[in-house]
């Protein structure tokens, strides 16, 4: 059978409120200063305290990464849906006389003041299309979002 070591003395000067954290704290476990002081300090002084701070940062930057490559996606298919708009647009779109071409722009103008309107409007308060889609596909059923919107702007 083993002798138990005897533990050694130590007297530390500590600030106030380090010391009032230590108090409540040692208060609120139900433990000795002695005990929460050494367990802190073990803590501190393991080797493997860098390791696991390293672990932390590596979890954090992957959960970066994967937020990275979902708005990499997100944008991907926010461009490539603009894209295909447009193409569709300017091919079934005929192209209008002079006269009438000068009213349309005219009208044009308006009318793209108003989609800013709108658009700003959407982005203050949401919904967003992304949660809409997500809405309709998850419940097809019911009237969707998207469509008591469409009278805006």
């Amino acid at each position: 059978m083993s002798a138990r070591k005897k533990k050694v003395q130590l007297s530390a000067y500590l600030d106030p409120e380090v010391m009032a954290s230590l108090t409540d704290y040692a208060a609120r476990r139900d433990q000795s200063l002695s005990l929460i002081t050494e367990a802190a300090l073990s803590s501190f002084l393991s080797p493997d305290t860098a390791e696991r701070r390293e672990a932390v940062l590596a979890k954090r930057l992957d959960q970066l990464d994967r937020r990275m490559t979902r708005l990499e996606r997100d944008v991907g298919i926010a461009v490539e849906t603009l894209a295909v708009f447009i193409r569709f647009w300017l091919v079934t779109t005929p192209a209008l006389p002079e006269p009438a071409a000068q009213a349309a722009r005219a009208k044009a103008g308006e009318r793209y003041d108003a989609f800013v309107t709108t658009l700003g409007r959407r982005l203050a308060k949401g919904p967003k299309l992304r949660q809409e889609i997500s809405e309709d596909i998850g419940d097809s059923s019911a009237p969707s979002a998207s469509q008591s919107d469409a009278g805006e702007g």
